[in-house]
């Protein structure tokens, strides 16, 4: 007659492997706050998909407000590592900013949750978790990169906060009303597919450097 289980045989999957239990959940977290913001995601739903209790959840996050900080935290530091891999510093402004947007979008196109997660934090709670991502690095380089623009003559004088953030929107807002601007096209075309985000890559660039370069 067999023994009674061990210790370490008793354990699930996931308390075995923590790491990849938290990669999970963030990962099915992710999903579920991008179909419906914080105050519309269930934690049941999360707990779910991810085959693991409700009170493990709370466990590794704290809270549903704890998760969601985190899902927002890791998209911030993926979106900024692929950033900074950029070496704005030695190119020429306009080379830098050609470069800037071209791997911002890159990123965009990969983690396609993140537009709608922020559309709804923006609605839902006013930006109060935006807040706490340390958002001001991810604008800072690129305000930079328009004084030095402007310091160099290159660029036309301007408002470099509120361009950045125009740029940012120009390049954003097509993956942010993906389901509603579909509808301009031909039926079928997939506008996530590499033709279509290539062009509107392009297309976004040549209108953010057309707009700030000194006539």
């Amino acid at each position: 007659m067999p023994g009674p289980a061990s210790k370490t045989e008793k354990q699930s999957p996931a308390t075995r492997d923590p790491e990849a239990t938290k990669t999970r959940i963030l990962d099915a977290a992710e999903v579920e706050f991008a179909q419906g913001g914080l105050l519309g995601a269930r934690t049941e739903a999360i707990a779910a998909k991810t085959g693991v209790t409700k009170a493990m959840l709370y466990y590794y996050f704290g809270d549903k407000e704890g998760l969601y900080l985190a899902v927002l935290e890791r998209a911030y530091t993926r979106r900024m590592a692929a950033l900074q891999k950029v070496d704005l510093h030695s190119l020429e402004p306009e080379q830098a900013l050609r470069a800037f947007i071209s791997a911002f979008l890159d990123e965009v196109g990969v983690n396609r949750n993140l537009p709608a997660i922020f559309f709804y934090e923006g609605i839902q709670n006013q930006g109060r978790f935006y807040s706490q991502i340390a958002m001001q690095s991810l604008y800072m380089p690129l305000v930079d990169l328009l004084q030095r623009g402007m310091d160099s003559g290159k660029f036309r004088q301007m408002n470099t906060f509120h361009v950045a953030v125009n740029i940012i929107g120009l390049s954003t807002f097509y993956f942010c009303s993906m389901e509603n601007i579909k509808h301009l096209w031909e039926p079928g075309i997939d506008l996530l597919g590499p033709e279509m985000r290539e062009q509107h890559k392009s297309e976004a660039i040549q209108q953010a450097v057309a707009g700030v370069l000194k006539l």
